[in-house]
């Protein structure tokens, strides 16, 4: 059994709510437990982080940067421990995992290369200086798709920009983040940092506290309105990073075996459980059969399983309900009469499997097109008309990602600057390094995450102007001067 601890204050602190037991979606047997963190004990998180901010954010931006880049070495050095737990609680294979836990080292790592920007004009008579000052207390909430590279996105530029942090991993996948957590207690002062777990109710707890200044979440659209409502009743500040529905539109010219696996890897790597990843491919009527034949090739040559095993490139779906969530959306586009072409998954045993599923050319108003699936199920729809498929790409609620694929470069780059999506992508996919901002359209968020303008929804704005001494001026002088 794995039972990590919280980390408050800089300490390792057991829950005084009941355990929150961890499942391994690949066998369903538990593995560990996470603590459950108490009202009083959440007081106490966002205490910790209140007392230590004044001496964090008065550290200059340098010395902060350099603080937050050393977590990338703690990563690497306990990279064999991290990876095995990410394996075991989120179900990716090894391989996956070391993926995430690097791309979480090379989050933390970026802020080296951060700058704030310096802004000042006027002369000896009236100066004006623009400063960037750190808001307090982020209250953070991740998901459970990439639970560690996460939490880093979120730690990295709220903790260099001077502030402090309460966060939450989600309740099926706490282990990597909590240990995360014991790892860094010598690096960072008592308090910057903060992990507790628990169950669905402390993220309201967090997103209603008084004592947080600012929301950091990423997450479901549902959830993000719930996180708007809770945050309106304080005026606090938030960042949310929400569910997406991303085109692929794939023009007549490409190389089809080539972008069809480009695109398999685009749409089904963590088997389908990534906010960018795309879910919804247009494909050129002409090269239709001959892609969907391509794609469906990549899929049967993977070998779905436990992410322990040798050979496994895909996993299980994290959850049983989102695996039930996902098998609706299959069983429903197959009751409405449109053909399913599937891979194999293991069946008949324990762990949330569910196989590959292309859905052939539903209706753009069918559940699986206007849905965003989060799992190995993907529709994908002929087009003719450019102006036509780029209307039906922005044809739903959500901006997110998006792609276009052509051998014609300048012809792809036209297309994918009308997509109404956060990051365009022209023959690459899911490319959102550290140093290049995102932010959500349409109510796939609000807010920028990443660069240095995802550094800054982690500060606030001061224009603070200066003027020569004024003993000898008069009252009614000053009046003027501001008038």
């Amino acid at each position: 059994m794995i039972t990590p601890q919280m980390t408050i204050g800089g300490k390792g602190v057991a829950g005084q709510e009941a355990p929150v037991a961890v499942l391994n979606p690949a066998t369903e047997e538990i593995i560990g437990e996470a603590p459950g963190c108490s009202r009083e004990q959440l007081d106490e998180a966002v205490a910790a982080a209140r007392t230590a901010f004044p001496g964090w954010s008065a550290r200059p931006f340098d010395e902060r940067k350099k603080m937050v880049a050393a977590l990338a070495q703690a990563i690497t050095e306990n990279g064999e421990e991290l990876i095995r737990l990410l394996t075991l609680e989120q179900g990716k294979p090894l391989a996956a995992a070391e993926g995430e836990l690097q791309g979480a080292a090379y989050w933390a790592a970026a802020v080296e290369g951060f700058s704030l920007p310096q802004e000042a004009w006027g002369d000896d008579s009236r100066r004006v200086t623009i400063r960037h000052l750190p808001l307090g207390v982020v209250g953070a909430i991740v998901p459970w798709n990439y639970p560690l590279l996460t939490a880093l996105m979120k730690i990295a530029p709220a903790v260099t920009a001077g502030n402090c942090i309460v966060l939450k991993p989600a309740p099926t996948t706490p282990l990597a983040t909590l240990r995360f957590g014991e790892l860094i207690r010598d690096i960072l002062p008592a308090g910057v940092v903060n992990i507790v777990s628990g169950g669905d109710e402390v993220g309201p707890w967090i997103t209603a506290h008084p004592g947080v200044d600012k929301i950091s979440f990423t997450g479901s659209t549902v959830t993000g309105r719930r996180i708007m409502q809770s945050a309106a009743e304080r005026i606090t500040r938030f960042t949310l990073e929400l569910g997406g529905n991303d085109p692929a539109i794939v023009l007549s010219d490409v190389d089809v075996e080539a972008v069809a696996e480009k695109l398999f890897w685009g749409s089904m790597l963590n088997s389908g459980q990534i906010c960018v990843a795309a879910k919804r491919l247009y494909v050129h009527a002409d090269i239709f059969d001959a892609f969907l034949a391509a794609f469906m090739a990549v899929a049967r040559s993977q070998t779905m399983g436990n992410g322990v095993d040798a050979g496994v490139t895909l996993g299980p779906i994290q959850n049983r309900a989102q695996f039930e969530r996902v098998k609706r959306l299959a069983d429903n586009a197959r009751t409405a009469g449109y053909r399913l072409h599937q891979a194999e998954a293991p069946s008949g045993g324990a762990g949330f499997f569910f196989p590959i599923t292309v859905v052939e050319d539903p209706a753009d108003d069918a559940e699986i097109v206007q849905e965003e699936q989060f799992g190995p199920v993907l529709p994908v729809m002929r087009f003719t008309d450019v102006e036509d498929v780029i209307a039906r790409a922005n044809g739903t609620p959500y901006g997110l990602g998006g792609s276009v694929w052509s051998n014609d470069v300048e012809r792809a780059s036209a297309i994918a600057d009308r997509l109404d999506c956060a990051a365009s992508w022209v023959n690459t996919i899911m490319d959102a390094p550290p140093d290049q901002p995102m932010g959500g359209h349409k109510q796939s968020g609000f807010g920028v995450e990443n660069g240095q303008l995802g550094l800054l929804e982690y500060m606030s704005v001061q224009s603070r102007v200066t003027l020569p001494g004024v003993a000898a001026v008069a009252g009614a002088d000053l009046v003027a001067d501001a008038v």
